[in-house]
């Protein structure tokens, strides 16, 4: 979850022959256990206030990997001494804000439909990466994103246009929109930090600092009154986010870098979609609306569109 693992387009790439037999299954548990982090969080909604969720899951996180990374530690303190201010930032946009922000939304809409509004973030980012780095989005990519962003908004106004006309809107969904787009800026400004240092221990600093950019969130959330009481469904949730959910799918996405590379394993990302409708329906009695079904058309069209289809390359004249 985005609570999303860090993907690197066009960095990490596989050398030939590397995937493991282990690889894709290590993947796509990967994105299993991702999807189950929206199903924690729905369920321990009535026991732990969303930032307290967003700030103790980074925390414990952070706190189970960082020993994993002892080897790299050195190159992790010097890259805090030399660019905290950034890492910061973009921990807290990456991690805190669109965490915070799945959380806060999942109090008013399902999980089903945030899964599939989650999916509109590599076409953000595709949009995002045009405006920022300068990278060309060509036709194909600019038509799926039109599409992906029809089917938002049929999500959005729950497919009703008058909805749509007197702007009245369900905040969940709007909070949702939200982390897509902080995911989407996140991936882009990672990408051009270039930081330099290993998947992994990077993920514990963005962890770390996305923890720390989220305790004034928690410490206002107590002050306005919200509280933890936690039983033993909330204590199996946080412990759930914080472990298989957190630290273990982190480390799982990593490996599944490593063998398949940044490309072919960001693009299980789908799978978390699936995922999330699957366990909704098992363990919440979800059900998808018709409006999900309509929005999730238009945003795998526009997906296929912009992530299937390449440009024509001109042949160059003799």
């Amino acid at each position: 979850m985005q609570a999303l693992p860090i993907a690197h387009p066009g960095e990490a790439k596989a050398p030939a022959g590397a995937a493991t037999p282990l690889a894709y299954p290590m993947a796509v548990l990967c994105w299993f256990l991702s999807a189950g982090v929206y199903i924690a969080a729905k369920w321990a909604a009535p026991e732990m206030p969303s930032w307290a969720l967003c700030f103790w899951r980074l925390s414990l996180a952070c706190l189970i990997l960082l020993p994993i990374v002892h080897r790299h530690h050195g190159a992790m303190l010097a890259l805090i001494r030399t660019r905290a201010t950034e890492v910061v930032m973009i921990g807290a946009i990456g991690l805190t804000l669109c965490q915070g922000m799945i959380f806060t939304g999942l109090n008013y809409t399902n999980a089903t439909t945030a899964g599939i509004i989650m999916a509109l973030s590599p076409i953000m980012t595709m949009v995002l990466a045009r405006f920022v780095l300068g990278e060309p989005l060509g036709p194909a990519k600019a038509l799926g994103a039109a599409l992906a962003l029809i089917g938002m908004v049929v999500i959005v106004a729950r497919g009703d246009l008058s909805m749509l006309l007197r702007l009245q809107f369900n905040p969940g969904e709007l909070w949702i929109v939200g982390s897509a787009l902080c995911w989407g800026l996140y991936t882009v400004l990672l990408r051009r930090s270039k930081f330099g240092i290993e998947l992994l221990p990077m993920v514990v600093l963005l962890l770390g600092a996305g923890a720390l950019a989220a305790l004034p969130f928690y410490l206002w959330e107590m002050t306005s009154g919200a509280r933890m009481s936690l039983h033993a469904d909330g204590l199996l949730a946080l412990a759930y986010v914080a472990g298989p959910g957190g630290a273990l799918m982190y480390y799982l996405y990593n490996r599944s870098v490593e063998s398949l590379g940044a490309s072919r394993a960001s693009m299980l990302l789908y799978l978390q979609t699936v995922f999330v409708a699957v366990l909704a329906y098992l363990i919440l009695g979800e059900r998808l609306h018709d409006f999900d079904l309509a929005g999730a058309a238009f945003i795998v069209a526009g997906i296929v569109l912009a992530t299937v289809v390449k440009p024509k390359v001109r042949a160059e004249p003799a």
